[in-house]
Protein backbone atom coordinates (compact mmCIF):
# COMPACT_ATOMS: atom_id res chain seq x y z
CA UNK A 1 0.00 0.00 0.00
CA UNK A 2 2.81 2.37 0.80
CA UNK A 3 4.33 1.87 -2.36
CA UNK A 4 1.35 2.10 -4.20
CA UNK A 5 1.18 6.03 -2.14
CA UNK A 6 4.44 6.42 -3.41
CA UNK A 7 4.39 5.94 -7.06
CA UNK A 8 0.92 7.82 -6.90
CA UNK A 9 2.54 11.06 -5.50
CA UNK A 10 5.43 10.33 -8.12
CA UNK A 11 3.21 10.42 -10.81
CA UNK A 12 1.25 13.67 -9.63
CA UNK A 13 4.66 15.23 -8.98
CA UNK A 14 6.10 14.27 -12.97
CA UNK A 15 2.47 15.08 -13.80
CA UNK A 16 2.84 18.75 -12.37
CA UNK A 17 6.55 19.20 -13.77
CA UNK A 18 5.34 18.41 -17.09
CA UNK A 19 2.12 21.20 -17.00
CA UNK A 20 4.75 23.66 -15.72
CA UNK A 21 7.17 23.15 -18.85
CA UNK A 22 4.39 22.39 -21.24
CA UNK A 23 2.86 26.00 -20.32
CA UNK A 24 6.27 27.97 -20.61
CA UNK A 25 6.41 28.44 -16.51
CA UNK A 26 9.72 26.41 -16.31
CA UNK A 27 11.34 29.54 -15.36
CA UNK A 28 9.91 28.83 -12.23
CA UNK A 29 12.32 26.11 -11.12
CA UNK A 30 15.17 28.76 -11.87
CA UNK A 31 13.34 31.02 -9.57
CA UNK A 32 13.10 28.70 -6.69
CA UNK A 33 16.63 27.72 -6.92
CA UNK A 34 18.01 31.39 -6.46
CA UNK A 35 15.17 32.58 -3.45
CA UNK A 36 13.61 29.90 -1.32
CA UNK A 37 16.08 27.79 -1.64
CA UNK A 38 19.01 30.14 -0.50
CA UNK A 39 17.22 31.42 2.39
CA UNK A 40 15.77 34.55 0.01
CA UNK A 41 12.09 35.20 -0.34
CA UNK A 42 12.67 37.67 -4.03
CA UNK A 43 15.91 38.68 -5.99
CA UNK A 44 18.04 40.10 -4.16
CA UNK A 45 21.21 42.74 -4.56
CA UNK A 46 23.77 39.66 -4.71
CA UNK A 47 22.29 37.34 -6.81
CA UNK A 48 24.01 38.57 -10.43
CA UNK A 49 26.55 35.44 -10.37
CA UNK A 50 24.05 33.11 -10.52
CA UNK A 51 23.36 34.26 -14.56
CA UNK A 52 24.91 34.69 -17.57
CA UNK A 53 26.69 38.12 -17.84
CA UNK A 54 28.42 39.83 -20.73
CA UNK A 55 31.42 41.56 -19.21
CA UNK A 56 31.37 45.49 -19.79
CA UNK A 57 34.86 46.33 -19.82
CA UNK A 58 37.22 49.32 -18.09
CA UNK A 59 39.50 51.16 -19.93
CA UNK A 60 42.19 53.68 -17.67
CA UNK A 61 40.78 54.23 -14.67
CA UNK A 62 40.31 57.54 -13.47
CA UNK A 63 39.93 57.47 -9.47
CA UNK A 64 37.81 59.90 -7.91
CA UNK A 65 39.41 62.66 -6.36
CA UNK A 66 38.43 63.27 -2.50
CA UNK A 67 37.75 66.39 -1.19
CA UNK A 68 40.18 68.25 2.03
CA UNK A 69 36.96 67.47 4.01
CA UNK A 70 36.08 63.74 3.26
CA UNK A 71 34.20 62.05 5.78
CA UNK A 72 35.17 64.53 8.00
CA UNK A 73 32.02 65.27 9.34
CA UNK A 74 29.38 62.78 10.31
CA UNK A 75 26.92 61.65 9.21
CA UNK A 76 23.45 63.36 9.81
CA UNK A 77 21.90 60.90 12.86
CA UNK A 78 18.66 60.75 11.12
CA UNK A 79 20.28 59.59 7.77
CA UNK A 80 22.38 57.37 9.70
CA UNK A 81 19.58 55.25 11.15
CA UNK A 82 17.50 55.21 8.10
CA UNK A 83 20.60 54.05 6.22
CA UNK A 84 20.75 50.96 8.58
CA UNK A 85 16.98 50.18 9.00
CA UNK A 86 17.12 49.96 5.10
CA UNK A 87 20.20 47.69 5.12
CA UNK A 88 22.11 49.64 3.09
CA UNK A 89 25.37 48.49 2.55
CA UNK A 90 27.05 51.49 0.00
CA UNK A 91 26.31 55.10 0.53
CA UNK A 92 28.32 57.71 -1.66
CA UNK A 93 28.13 61.42 -1.88
CA UNK A 94 30.02 63.31 -4.36
CA UNK A 95 30.04 67.70 -4.61
CA UNK A 96 31.95 69.76 -7.28
CA UNK A 97 33.25 66.57 -8.38
CA UNK A 98 35.21 65.14 -5.32
CA UNK A 99 34.00 62.64 -3.09
CA UNK A 100 32.74 64.04 0.33
CA UNK A 101 31.42 61.39 2.18
CA UNK A 102 31.87 57.43 1.31
CA UNK A 103 30.62 54.72 3.96
CA UNK A 104 30.17 51.13 3.73
CA UNK A 105 28.30 48.31 5.68
CA UNK A 106 28.09 44.55 5.57
CA UNK A 107 31.31 43.50 4.09
CA UNK A 108 30.85 45.98 1.17
CA UNK A 109 33.72 47.90 0.20
CA UNK A 110 34.02 50.63 -2.91
CA UNK A 111 35.34 47.62 -5.14
CA UNK A 112 32.56 45.35 -4.39
CA UNK A 113 29.78 44.97 -7.18
CA UNK A 114 26.03 44.70 -6.52
CA UNK A 115 22.44 44.26 -8.33
CA UNK A 116 21.49 47.33 -9.92
CA UNK A 117 18.55 46.37 -11.34
CA UNK A 118 16.27 49.17 -13.04
CA UNK A 119 18.84 51.84 -12.82
CA UNK A 120 20.56 49.42 -15.75
CA UNK A 121 17.05 51.14 -18.17
CA UNK A 122 18.98 54.57 -18.08
CA UNK A 123 22.13 53.18 -19.36
CA UNK A 124 20.04 51.52 -22.11
CA UNK A 125 18.84 55.39 -22.79
CA UNK A 126 21.90 56.60 -22.49
CA UNK A 127 23.00 53.70 -25.37
CA UNK A 128 20.21 55.57 -27.85
CA UNK A 129 21.59 58.79 -27.48
CA UNK A 130 24.69 57.31 -28.18
CA UNK A 131 23.49 55.27 -31.06
CA UNK A 132 21.84 58.26 -32.14
CA UNK A 133 25.51 60.41 -32.07
CA UNK A 134 26.93 57.82 -34.20
CA UNK A 135 24.36 57.71 -36.74
CA UNK A 136 22.87 53.96 -36.18
CA UNK A 137 19.98 55.10 -35.41
CA UNK A 138 18.17 58.22 -37.24
CA UNK A 139 16.46 59.50 -33.93
CA UNK A 140 14.21 58.99 -31.27
CA UNK A 141 10.99 59.47 -32.85
CA UNK A 142 12.10 56.16 -35.18
CA UNK A 143 9.35 53.42 -35.03
CA UNK A 144 10.46 50.17 -33.38
CA UNK A 145 8.87 48.47 -36.67
CA UNK A 146 11.78 50.00 -38.62
CA UNK A 147 14.04 47.85 -36.87
CA UNK A 148 11.61 44.45 -36.64
CA UNK A 149 9.06 44.49 -39.36
CA UNK A 150 7.39 41.38 -37.86
CA UNK A 151 6.24 43.24 -34.91
CA UNK A 152 4.57 45.55 -36.85
CA UNK A 153 1.43 43.13 -37.39
CA UNK A 154 0.42 43.53 -33.67
CA UNK A 155 -2.53 46.28 -33.17
CA UNK A 156 -0.98 49.53 -32.58
CA UNK A 157 2.67 48.24 -33.10
CA UNK A 158 3.08 49.97 -36.59
CA UNK A 159 2.98 53.50 -34.15
CA UNK A 160 5.73 52.14 -31.33
CA UNK A 161 8.61 54.43 -31.59
CA UNK A 162 11.76 54.45 -29.68
CA UNK A 163 10.79 57.48 -27.54
CA UNK A 164 7.24 55.87 -26.55
CA UNK A 165 9.70 52.82 -25.16
CA UNK A 166 12.50 55.29 -23.50
CA UNK A 167 9.98 57.23 -21.51
CA UNK A 168 7.50 54.26 -20.55
CA UNK A 169 4.51 55.45 -23.26
CA UNK A 170 4.43 52.37 -24.70
CA UNK A 171 1.24 51.36 -24.22
CA UNK A 172 2.02 47.63 -24.02
CA UNK A 173 -0.02 45.32 -21.69
CA UNK A 174 2.65 44.65 -19.42
CA UNK A 175 1.91 44.50 -15.69
CA UNK A 176 4.75 45.27 -13.78
CA UNK A 177 4.73 43.43 -11.10
CA UNK A 178 7.75 41.88 -9.10
CA UNK A 179 6.13 39.39 -6.65
CA UNK A 180 3.94 37.98 -8.89
CA UNK A 181 5.95 34.71 -10.14
CA UNK A 182 3.62 34.17 -13.08
CA UNK A 183 3.89 37.75 -14.56
CA UNK A 184 6.16 38.78 -17.17
CA UNK A 185 9.07 40.53 -14.99
CA UNK A 186 9.81 37.06 -13.25
CA UNK A 187 9.82 35.37 -16.78
CA UNK A 188 12.15 37.93 -18.30
CA UNK A 189 14.03 38.05 -15.10
CA UNK A 190 14.69 34.49 -14.59
CA UNK A 191 13.77 33.25 -17.88
CA UNK A 192 16.38 32.02 -20.89
CA UNK A 193 14.80 33.78 -23.68
CA UNK A 194 13.92 37.58 -23.42
CA UNK A 195 12.59 37.65 -26.80
CA UNK A 196 10.08 34.83 -25.93
CA UNK A 197 9.00 37.69 -23.12
CA UNK A 198 8.89 40.65 -24.94
CA UNK A 199 8.08 40.01 -28.40
CA UNK A 200 4.75 37.81 -27.37
CA UNK A 201 3.48 41.27 -25.49
CA UNK A 202 0.46 42.60 -27.35
CA UNK A 203 -0.76 46.34 -26.82
CA UNK A 204 -3.56 47.83 -24.91
CA UNK A 205 -3.84 51.47 -26.34
CA UNK A 206 -2.39 53.09 -28.60
CA UNK A 207 1.71 54.04 -27.71
CA UNK A 208 2.09 57.73 -26.59
CA UNK A 209 -1.01 57.92 -24.85
CA UNK A 210 -0.46 57.30 -21.17
CA UNK A 211 2.36 56.97 -18.52
CA UNK A 212 3.09 53.85 -17.18
CA UNK A 213 6.38 52.15 -16.12
CA UNK A 214 6.84 48.69 -18.15
CA UNK A 215 9.93 47.12 -18.10
CA UNK A 216 9.18 45.58 -21.05
CA UNK A 217 10.03 48.83 -23.03
CA UNK A 218 12.88 49.05 -21.96
CA UNK A 219 13.85 45.61 -22.97
CA UNK A 220 12.33 46.04 -26.04
CA UNK A 221 14.49 49.22 -26.52
CA UNK A 222 17.14 47.76 -25.96
CA UNK A 223 16.59 45.15 -28.57
CA UNK A 224 16.39 47.82 -31.52
CA UNK A 225 19.63 49.11 -30.20
CA UNK A 226 21.29 45.82 -30.45
CA UNK A 227 19.81 45.31 -33.82
CA UNK A 228 20.74 48.72 -34.51
CA UNK A 229 24.27 48.39 -33.14
CA UNK A 230 24.78 44.74 -34.29
CA UNK A 231 26.81 44.37 -31.55
CA UNK A 232 25.92 43.03 -27.32
CA UNK A 233 25.30 46.35 -25.73
CA UNK A 234 27.73 45.43 -22.95
CA UNK A 235 30.58 46.15 -25.56
CA UNK A 236 28.92 49.10 -27.02
CA UNK A 237 28.30 49.87 -23.05
CA UNK A 238 32.19 49.65 -22.55
CA UNK A 239 33.45 51.69 -25.82
CA UNK A 240 30.66 54.62 -25.12
CA UNK A 241 30.54 54.74 -21.44
CA UNK A 242 32.67 52.59 -19.06
CA UNK A 243 36.16 53.22 -20.83
CA UNK A 244 35.77 56.82 -21.59
CA UNK A 245 34.57 58.13 -17.96
CA UNK A 246 37.43 56.14 -16.58
CA UNK A 247 35.22 53.11 -14.58
CA UNK A 248 37.31 51.74 -12.45
CA UNK A 249 35.94 48.16 -12.65
CA UNK A 250 34.91 46.44 -15.11
CA UNK A 251 30.76 45.51 -14.85
CA UNK A 252 28.95 42.49 -15.86
CA UNK A 253 25.47 42.94 -17.57
CA UNK A 254 23.20 39.80 -16.95
CA UNK A 255 21.82 37.86 -19.72
CA UNK A 256 18.91 35.18 -21.25
CA UNK A 257 20.77 31.76 -22.21
CA UNK A 258 21.29 33.38 -25.67
CA UNK A 259 23.57 36.17 -24.25
CA UNK A 260 21.01 38.95 -24.76
CA UNK A 261 21.52 41.32 -22.15
CA UNK A 262 18.78 42.36 -19.43
CA UNK A 263 18.40 45.55 -21.01
CA UNK A 264 15.28 46.70 -18.37
CA UNK A 265 17.79 45.55 -15.60
CA UNK A 266 20.81 44.19 -13.84
CA UNK A 267 24.31 45.56 -14.16
CA UNK A 268 26.89 44.85 -11.69
CA UNK A 269 29.14 47.60 -10.57
CA UNK A 270 29.71 49.50 -7.63
CA UNK A 271 29.05 53.21 -6.08
CA UNK A 272 31.64 54.70 -7.11
CA UNK A 273 31.42 53.81 -11.12
CA UNK A 274 27.91 54.09 -11.04
CA UNK A 275 28.24 57.92 -9.63
CA UNK A 276 30.26 58.60 -12.97
CA UNK A 277 26.65 58.39 -14.86
CA UNK A 278 25.34 61.09 -12.50
CA UNK A 279 28.64 63.22 -13.60
CA UNK A 280 28.12 62.99 -16.72
CA UNK A 281 24.27 63.70 -16.86
CA UNK A 282 24.73 66.81 -14.22
CA UNK A 283 27.83 67.86 -17.16
CA UNK A 284 25.32 67.45 -20.05
CA UNK A 285 26.67 64.67 -21.68
CA UNK A 286 30.27 65.65 -21.12
CA UNK A 287 33.44 63.84 -18.83
CA UNK A 288 36.35 65.69 -18.53
CA UNK A 289 35.50 68.50 -21.07
CA UNK A 290 35.19 66.04 -23.52
CA UNK A 291 31.38 64.94 -24.77
CA UNK A 292 30.15 62.25 -24.83
CA UNK A 293 26.61 62.18 -25.45
CA UNK A 294 25.01 64.82 -26.77
CA UNK A 295 23.66 67.86 -24.40
CA UNK A 296 20.46 67.80 -26.28
CA UNK A 297 19.67 64.09 -25.48
CA UNK A 298 20.76 64.32 -22.14
CA UNK A 299 18.19 67.81 -22.04
CA UNK A 300 15.51 64.96 -23.70
CA UNK A 301 16.47 62.41 -20.74
CA UNK A 302 15.96 64.94 -18.26
CA UNK A 303 12.67 66.66 -19.40
CA UNK A 304 9.38 65.35 -18.13
CA UNK A 305 7.52 63.22 -20.99
CA UNK A 306 4.45 64.41 -22.23
CA UNK A 307 2.37 62.15 -20.11
CA UNK A 308 4.19 61.20 -16.86
CA UNK A 309 2.84 64.63 -14.85
CA UNK A 310 6.46 65.44 -14.68
CA UNK A 311 7.35 62.48 -12.58
CA UNK A 312 9.82 60.53 -15.16
CA UNK A 313 11.86 61.91 -18.72
CA UNK A 314 13.64 59.35 -20.36
CA UNK A 315 15.11 56.18 -17.95
CA UNK A 316 15.02 58.93 -15.63
CA UNK A 317 12.91 59.36 -12.54
CA UNK A 318 12.19 63.47 -11.96
CA UNK A 319 10.81 65.65 -9.29
CA UNK A 320 10.57 69.22 -10.33
CA UNK A 321 7.87 69.43 -7.47
CA UNK A 322 10.28 70.13 -4.13
CA UNK A 323 12.24 73.17 -2.84
CA UNK A 324 15.79 71.74 -4.31
CA UNK A 325 14.59 70.04 -8.04
CA UNK A 326 16.59 66.63 -9.03
CA UNK A 327 16.32 63.72 -11.29
CA UNK A 328 17.75 59.98 -10.87
CA UNK A 329 18.47 56.81 -11.68
CA UNK A 330 15.74 53.88 -9.72
CA UNK A 331 16.96 50.47 -9.24
CA UNK A 332 14.32 47.98 -7.14
CA UNK A 333 15.00 47.71 -2.99
CA UNK A 334 16.44 51.42 -3.44
CA UNK A 335 18.78 51.36 -5.58
CA UNK A 336 19.56 54.93 -6.64
CA UNK A 337 22.04 57.71 -8.49
CA UNK A 338 20.50 60.96 -7.50
CA UNK A 339 21.58 64.25 -9.53
CA UNK A 340 21.28 67.71 -7.91
CA UNK A 341 22.34 70.20 -10.60
CA UNK A 342 21.51 73.01 -8.38
CA UNK A 343 24.32 72.20 -5.46
CA UNK A 344 26.19 70.42 -8.03
CA UNK A 345 26.40 67.27 -6.35
CA UNK A 346 25.18 63.54 -6.94
CA UNK A 347 24.17 60.72 -4.19
CA UNK A 348 24.92 57.16 -4.59
CA UNK A 349 22.86 54.76 -2.49
CA UNK A 350 22.96 50.81 -2.73
CA UNK A 351 21.15 48.64 -0.27
CA UNK A 352 18.71 45.64 0.47
CA UNK A 353 15.49 47.82 1.15
CA UNK A 354 13.91 50.86 0.46
CA UNK A 355 11.39 52.87 2.54
CA UNK A 356 8.33 52.35 0.83
CA UNK A 357 7.17 55.48 1.42
CA UNK A 358 5.90 57.20 -2.02
CA UNK A 359 4.16 60.30 -2.94
CA UNK A 360 1.40 60.38 -5.54
CA UNK A 361 3.40 60.11 -8.74
CA UNK A 362 4.53 56.52 -7.01
CA UNK A 363 8.40 58.32 -6.42
CA UNK A 364 9.96 57.16 -3.62
CA UNK A 365 9.71 59.94 -0.38
CA UNK A 366 13.13 58.48 0.41
CA UNK A 367 15.32 60.18 -2.20
CA UNK A 368 14.40 63.94 -1.12
CA UNK A 369 15.17 62.76 2.15
CA UNK A 370 18.50 62.04 0.92
CA UNK A 371 19.13 65.48 -0.32
CA UNK A 372 17.94 67.20 2.86
CA UNK A 373 19.95 65.12 4.91
CA UNK A 374 23.86 65.14 2.70
CA UNK A 375 22.95 69.13 2.14
CA UNK A 376 23.33 69.28 5.96
CA UNK A 377 27.14 69.02 5.78
CA UNK A 378 27.36 69.61 2.23
CA UNK A 379 28.23 73.19 0.51
CA UNK A 380 24.90 74.93 0.03
CA UNK A 381 26.02 77.95 -2.20
CA UNK A 382 24.09 77.00 -5.57
CA UNK A 383 26.09 75.67 -8.45
CA UNK A 384 27.04 78.42 -11.27
CA UNK A 385 25.82 75.47 -13.46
Amino acid sequence: MLKKTFNIVLLIIAAIILVIYMTGYNYLFTALRLTYLRGKNSSSIDDGKYFPANLILKGNPKPWPLASDYNKKSLPAKLEKHLQETETVSFVAIQHGQIIQERYWDNYSRNTASNSFSMAKTITVLLLGKAIDDGRISSADAHFSDFYPEFSCKKHAQNLTLRDLASMQAGLDWKEDYKNPFLPNAKAYYGSALADVVFSTNFKENPGQHFEYQSGATQLLGFAIGKSLGEPLSSYASAKLWKPLGMEHNAKWTTDDLSVEKSFCCIESNARDWAKIGLLLINDGKFDGVPLISPSFVNQMTTPAEHSGGAYGMGLWINNDTRVKHYYLRGLYGQYVIVVPQYDLIIVRMGNRDNPAKDEKNRPREVEFYINEILKIADTNQSAS
